[in-house]
């Protein structure tokens, strides 16, 4: 029987948004947020994790405004699956502002890969937790498949992964040459039995090899504990390879769109007080990562 799906909220107002508590660099950039259009239009998968959100591409722009960020990237929600139709008009409609990260099947023709290189497109996001039941081995032999993918077009991989599941690859992931990005932090839960060791050893792979981590839902890892519970972790990432991380602000926050997206924002202004290195996560490191 299929889960009940979650109910996504509606939009939280511009005017409650909290605004920059720091200078925004030029070009700032907000590297993982959603779209999503009308259901008549674009329709979901057969059993979708929560109902349609209220994430107009419209809204965002708005809010870009408010928050001082000047570009963005579109990064494919499971709720459309492998059909990018919504992302890609996104990416048309926003033009050079905006870069895209596809959901696709393997098998997917050239063509279709060209016209979305064309369009903005410059990764492949790859959902772990969809395969997390497969042994590691099949996971392995999947990223393999996508990576060679990724080669020929200049693109990177995102993984959507457990943490348990970015533990069991860290071995494997340290010898691949294709850059590849890590979505939340490596969202390595103590709820799921990961320890500070293993902590490290995701620094280390982020430090030496061609790993790229993401400052992105730090609700997702605190859950319950607020965020003060994410800043010793956000702040070892920061200092390890200021040069390999990004921020985004998972936007609309499935499935609460009430949350403030400034105040995710301001959380950079706890994790590193270097001016600097706010400038390399939020404009710096995403111009290089995606193409802009």
């Amino acid at each position: 029987m299929a889960e009940t799906p979650l109910v996504s909220t509606p939009m939280r107002d511009l005017a409650t948004l909290s605004r920059p508590v720091f200078a925004m660099p030029d070009k700032a950039c907000d590297v993982h947020m959603h779209v999503f259009g009308p259901a008549e239009r674009y329709p979901c998968v057969a059993h979708p994790h929560y109902t349609l959100p209220d994430g107009k591409l419209s809204h965002y722009l708005k809010m870009m405004q408010v928050l001082g960020l000047q570009r963005f990237v579109i990064v494919q929600p499971s709720y459309y699956g492998t059909d990018n139709r919504c992302l890609i008009d996104a990416l048309h409609a926003a033009g050079p502002i905006a870069r895209g990260v596809v959901m696709m099947e393997e098998g997917t023709d050239a063509k279709t890969l060209d016209a979305w290189h064309g369009a903005g497109v410059r990764a492949v996001r790859l959902d772990l937790f969809a395969r997390s039941g497969l042994p590691t081995a099949e996971i392995e032999a999947y990223i393999t498949r996508m990576a060679e993918l990724c080669e020929r077009l200049g693109w990177h991989l995102q993984f959507y992964a457990p943490g348990w599941v970015v533990r069991n690859l860290i071995p494997f992931l340290a010898d691949v040459r294709t850059e590849f990005v890590i979505d939340h932090m490596g969202y390595m839960l103590e709820e799921d039995g990961l320890t500070a060791e293993d902590f490290e050893r995701l620094l280390g792979l982020l430090k030496d090899g061609q790993c790229w981590l993401k400052l992105s839902a730090p609700y997702r890892i605190a859950k319950h504990r607020g965020y003060e519970a994410v800043e010793p972790m956000a702040r070892a990432i920061v200092s390890a390879a200021p040069d390999k991380v990004i921020w985004g602000s998972d936007w609309p926050h499935i499935p609460d769109s009430t949350r403030d997206t400034g105040e995710l924002l301001n959380l950079l202004d706890r994790w590193t007080d270097d001016a600097r290195v706010k400038q390399a996560i939020l404009s710096d490191n995403p111009a290089r990562l995606f193409d802009f």
